[in-house]
């Protein structure tokens, strides 16, 4: 047991895309005054417009990383593990953009952010792993950016339900990641938007059943869809 883990669970923290490059030795280092932390749903780890102290790593759950605007909140992200975040305010020391709360029962790994400053100082593939991590979030942020200036709302839907059924091995039915409001704010739509969206690509093979999609007619829904490399991550 590592942190109350064990040790293949621990062990399994290294394929983390920041973690990959860490040397043998500095990995224990890294975790030698970390936490583990179970929390349960609807719990806010971090306010927006503060910096972290640790940085995030998650083992087990779910957690929305959302912003607030006088009366209104709308969704970023959804992160399941395992997954770390705030890596960029981490490192840079900059007040995070968003909040973080968590979806279900979680747990996570906090590490101080003086360790990894300290492991960034001498550890060169270290230092090159949390470079291509922020480098792949940079692409993501445009990514979405584009996704959101460029199509139409039942395009994004569209989309969306693609990448999850090629997340599910292209299985006709797929459960929805999150419950539906979130997942309109997400995709920056209403939650009666969305309703109406989703009833619109039943023309295309989309059928709803609570919180499960099918998707009958692949070919056709993608014909709508129009996923683009320059856009869409597959």
């Amino acid at each position: 047991m590592y942190l109350g883990l064990p040790e293949s669970e621990f062990d399994g923290l290294r394929t983390l895309p920041p973690l990959s490059g860490l040397q043998d030795g500095n990995f224990e280092r890294l975790f030698a005054d970390a936490t583990l932390q179970s929390c349960t749903a609807q719990i806010v780890l971090l306010t927006e417009g503060a910096p972290p102290d640790h940085l995030f790593i998650l083992v087990s759950g779910a957690v929305e990383l959302f912003a607030q605007w006088q009366d209104r909140e709308t969704t970023m992200e959804v992160l399941r593990s395992p997954a770390c975040f705030f890596l960029a305010e981490t490192v840079s020391g900059a007040d995070c953009l968003m909040s973080a709360r968590t979806l279900e029962p979680t747990r996570m790994i906090l590490v101080p952010v003086e360790a990894v400053h300290a492991i960034l100082a001498e550890d060169a593939g270290f230092v090159r792993a949390v470079a291509a991590e922020l480098a792949d979030r940079v692409q993501l942020s445009v990514r979405a950016t584009k996704n959101l200036k460029m199509r139409t709302s039942l395009e994004r839907l569209a989309n969306f339900i693609l990448s999850l059924q090629d997340m599910a091995d292209g299985r006709t039915w797929i459960e929805l990641p999150t419950e539906k409001r979130k997942l309109a704010s997400q995709l920056g739509m209403t939650p009666e938007n969305l309703s109406r969206a989703l009833k619109g690509l039943q023309a295309y093979g989309v059928k709803v059943d609570g919180g499960r999609v099918s998707v009958s007619n692949r070919d056709e829904l993608a014909k709508f869809a129009k996923p683009h490399p320059l856009i869409d991550r597959r």
